[in-house]
């Protein structure tokens, strides 16, 4: 029986899989090309998967080198001759051992054996050179080589050499056979990877790799590759579900971020929920309070890279609108990580999963806070049959707001307000229920709250006040809003720094809709 899997490469006869058919097309016209290119995402986003693939696919046609760097120690490439010879010898062990050999004739087999025994551990790069010629023109059919975790060799000197050297055997292919193709993968680009090219202080970007032609190749799963995934899994197990429904909703809590789609499902069958909006909700809440490699990968490279703390911070908190500059080094690294996407020229987070992790996160960090710990302490008093009673939950921090931050200027106010609302939610719905902000609603002066708890949603819109006709304005918004949820009832946080102003929580009907709004 196949099951979902979430660690390491997948196979079609072994795992639920999305349909890769048409990426593997297009990989397909570019290896005919003769392209040179990366393939550049985040962790567990498919690479080594997609290229398992490709090998499996197209053997007839193309004679496979695929390698990997993951897990060579810094011996491999301590020098240029060292990592030739250590070239050399994963060329060799994988025609021993991969059962795609077929592909190369016994006269490079018997070639690249040679090397290996004329050489005692480094290899001279001419010779290295003549080899790769040698072997590519006595192969009946085109050789392309596949290096995978090509980004673990990212800080050699060696390594940049080693590219010189395929790119010059590129630029010199009519005169001096070479592989058909490269294909280089890893989170890195390997093109603006920092390398150490001269000394230990003199660090600078360097492109030995300039060769390479865009992979402009969607990766991502799309709704309909995870519809198709969802009705071989109903079929197999005999179970009745809305498969385009719960395609979209995996596809809108995720982006197609294959990682966290397999993970999904994954805590759907190994808990036995129910295929519906209701078991996704509740396998959505077990992955936000879990550990798990790409969580732990975002947290790593926030502590890494301190600069990628202020994006994510002024994109969710301060709703500052990023533009998305391909030369901002921190906003190039946010998307290589497929942490960030570009949406218009606006930098904003890639997906609902990783939107509340980062604000759970956050958050977390002020647990200590006056109130966070009251949210905490009052929680058991929002809980009505199960239910969530959202009135009385704003009714309780505009107190407590009012309380707290009653001494503080209005630009703090300003800047902190929303961050201060989830501060107070977040205890209270924590283990059970789960929230996500509206990505297309959310700007400077507002964003829209959609919080999940116990099947039911609350959707809530807070803004900053400015005049009445704005604040009208911002109703008529929510009651639409509203209208797409299939709701009657919402909830508008207005913050307002006028002196004289009313606070409190009051009811209207707007266009038949029931607006619940707390004025801090």
């Amino acid at each position: 029986m196949k099951r979902f899997n979430t660690t390491g490469t997948c196979y079609p006869d072994q795992h639920y899989m999305v349909d890769v058919t048409q990426r593997l097309q297009v990989i397909r016209q570019m290896i005919g090309r003769g392209d040179y290119f990366c393939i550049t995402r985040g962790r567990q986003y498919g690479k080594t998967t997609t290229l398992n693939a490709l090998v499996e696919r197209y053997s007839d046609e193309y004679s496979f080198f695929f390698i990997s760097f993951e897990g060579l120690g810094d011996a491999a490439f301590r020098t240029e001759e060292t990592l030739a010879y250590t070239f050399v010898s994963l060329l060799n062990f994988q025609m021993e051992m991969s059962v795609q050999t077929s592909g190369f004739s016994l006269d490079v087999k018997r070639l690249v054996k040679q090397a290996l025994e004329q050489y005692n551990g480094e290899m001279p790069t001419v010779d290295l050179s003549m080899l790769i010629s040698r072997i590519c023109s006595l192969n009946p059919k085109p050789i392309v080589l596949i290096i995978d975790e090509v980004d673990q060799a990212g800080n050699y000197d060696s390594f940049v050499k080693f590219l010189g050297l395929l790119r010059n055997k590129y630029l010199a292919r009519k005169q001096y056979p070479t592989f058909l193709s490269v294909i280089l993968a890893g989170v890195y680009d390997v093109r603006n990877l920092k390398l150490k090219i001269r000394s230990e202080e003199d660090h600078q970007y360097n492109s030995p790799w300039n060769i390479a032609v865009p992979f402009d190749v969607d990766m991502s799963l799309s709704k309909e590759g995870i519809a198709g995934m969802l009705s071989d899994y109903a079929q197999d197990h005999g179970i009745a579900m809305d498969v385009e429904y719960l395609a979209q909703l995996l596809y809108d809590y995720t982006g197609g971020y294959p990682f966290l789609v397999s993970r999904l499902c994954q805590i759907l069958d190994d808990s036995v929920l129910s295929w519906d909006k209701t078991g996704l909700l509740k396998a959505v809440n077990v992955l936000q309070n879990e550990q798990n490699t790409l969580f732990d990968d975002l947290v790593k490279k926030i502590q890494q890279f301190p600069e990628l703390r202020k994006l994510f911070v002024d994109i969710l908190f301060a709703g500052i609108k990023r533009s998305f500059t391909a030369y901002d080094r921190y906003m190039q690294l946010a998307e290589m990580f497929c942490f960030v996407r570009n949406d218009n020229g606006t930098a904003v987070i890639a997906n609902r999963i990783l939107e509340t992790f980062l604000y759970n996160l956050f958050l977390a960090e002020e647990k200590n806070s006056a109130l966070y710990s009251t949210g905490a302490s009052e929680k058991s008093q929002f809980i009505v049959d199960g239910k969530l009673n959202m009135r009385h939950l704003l009714e309780r921090f505009v107190e407590h707001y009012n309380e707290i931050y009653a001494d503080r200027d209005s630009q703090f106010l300003e800047r902190n307000g929303r961050q201060l609302f989830l501060l107070y939610l977040r205890p209270i719905i924590n283990g059970v229920g789960n929230y996500y902000i509206e990505a297309q609603t959310r700007n400077e002066t507002r964003t829209d709250v959609v919080v999940d708890y116990m099947g039911q949603q609350y959707v809530l819109e807070m803004k900053i006040w400015h005049g009445n006709a704005y604040n009208e304005k911002g109703e008529k918004q929510l009651a639409e809003y509203l209208e797409y949820f299939h709701l009657d009832k919402g909830y508008l946080v207005s913050f307002c720094f006028n002196q004289s102003k009313q606070t409190g929580v009051t009811d209207r009907l707007i266009e038949g809709k029931q607006i619940i709004e707390a004025i801090v």
